[in-house]
């Protein structure tokens, strides 16, 4: 038996969910999220999933919408202070000293200093079960998206985008792991 459970050191790195959002109000929440990932390409859909119904995840559901910013390193410390749980109308925002950013498509800002931000409506949210059929506190929110925002620095001359320039965090395995995805290398894949 290991003294520490070694799940999230094994899916590792996992890309972070930096989600922003609006609850019924207009006020705005920000999130980052260590379960993120992309699950189709035609239609692109997005999913974070939330430990128990957190601001993010009802705010989602409430809405329809979501923000997702890529958090990169040169935003590392604004990304760890959003993650602080705040009392209900503090801006996460505003606490890490993070600039917000219109969005075109969505209600929800976006983090304006981030490469990358896609703006994504709900398609699904899914209570997730365990393997008795049981509903667990877990809560996978599904967004399709319709706006997408790339800094223009990021972008080659032929049309792909520099991932390794914007230097994207990852989740580690454990509550203080990250890492930057700054070295990336090319392999053809066999016909």
């Amino acid at each position: 038996m290991l003294p520490h459970d070694p799940f999230k050191a094994v899916i590792a790195p996992r890309p972070i969910g930096w989600v922003s959002t609006l609850d019924a109000n207009g006020v705005a929440n920000l999130a980052p999220y260590s379960f993120f990932n992309a699950v189709s390409d035609d239609p692109p859909i997005v999913m974070f999933s939330s430990a128990g119904m957190k601001d993010s995840a009802r705010n989602a559901l409430e809405t329809r919408e979501f923000v997702w910013n890529l958090a990169s390193f040169d935003l590392r410390e604004g990304m760890n202070l959003s993650s602080k749980r705040l009392p209900p109308g503090e801006s996460e925002f505003a606490f890490a000293g993070l600039r917000e950013a219109p969005s075109r498509v969505v209600a929800p800002p976006r983090v304006a200093d981030a490469p990358v931000s896609l703006e994504c409506r709900v398609t699904q949210v899914v209570q997730l079960q365990d393997l008795a059929g049981a509903e667990i506190e877990r809560w996978m929110v599904m967004g399709q998206v319709v706006g997408v925002h790339i800094d223009e620095a990021f972008l080659l001359s032929d049309g792909r985008v520099d991932t390794a320039a914007m230097r994207p965090l990852a989740r580690g395995g454990y509550l203080d792991e990250y890492s930057v995805a700054d070295n990336l290398l090319r392999m053809r894949r066999p016909d």
